[in-house]
């Protein structure tokens, strides 16, 4: 696919909760096509320290209002930045980078998307993606309490949405590995983004 240099405009600048922030990013001009799991490199204006682009997952395309979505969670001086921008500030992105997801061919496949933390980020359009293409789409959400599962809401949009938080405080008591809906429903397919070890789990 074609790589564009573009400068976006931010929209909205959405906290989410003292660790993640959702940045909406738009422009005059029709964003260019876009692919479940590709990401960004956001070059990070006036900060002396940050040199390099940070890779960032595209959460959402919101073609309706041309808006490009960015889950941002703030791990360090660059994405601290990025969390503090306000609308109508200008970013500076490389897209659309990285590879997409495979799709099955058998409408009838039983789907089934796990992420935790910032790695729920690529699950929301390609969830939207599996939905248009007539999938039977399920989520399993999975964070340490309830104030840090994310974007619940939008996940429902295209699917059920089961979640687990460590402290219990909402759905299932422990990890996304340990839920029941594992051992409960038939699934032939699973797609899945998140910390390494979570990642490790899924794959056993």
């Amino acid at each position: 696919m074609k790589k564009f240099i573009l400068d976006l405009t931010i929209s909205e600048n959405k906290s989410l909760n003292s660790q993640y922030v959702l940045l909406k990013l738009t422009s005059y001009k029709k964003l260019p096509s876009i692919l479940p799991g590709q990401f960004a490199e956001i070059r990070v204006d006036n900060s002396p320290a940050t040199f390099l682009r940070r890779p960032i997952s595209i959460n959402f395309i919101d073609e309706a209002k041309n808006e490009l979505w960015l889950l941002i969670q703030i791990v360090g001086e660059g994405t601290r930045r990025l969390a503090l921008m306000k609308s109508g500030e200008t970013l500076n992105l490389i897209l659309p980078l990285g590879n997409t997801f495979s799709i099955p061919e058998d409408k009838n496949t039983q789907i089934l998307l796990m992420g935790g933390g910032v790695g729920v980020a690529p699950l929301l359009l390609l969830g939207e993606n599996l939905h248009k293409k007539g999938f039977d789409c399920r989520f399993l959400i999975g964070a340490r309490s309830k104030s840090d599962l994310l974007l619940i809401n939008e996940f429902e949009r295209y699917g059920m949405v089961y979640t687990t938080t460590e402290d219990g405080s909402q759905g299932e008591k422990g990890f996304v590995t340990q839920h029941s809906i594992l051992n409960e429903c038939k699934i032939d397919c699973i797609y899945s983004c998140g910390p390494t070890p979570m990642m490790k789990a899924v794959a056993k």
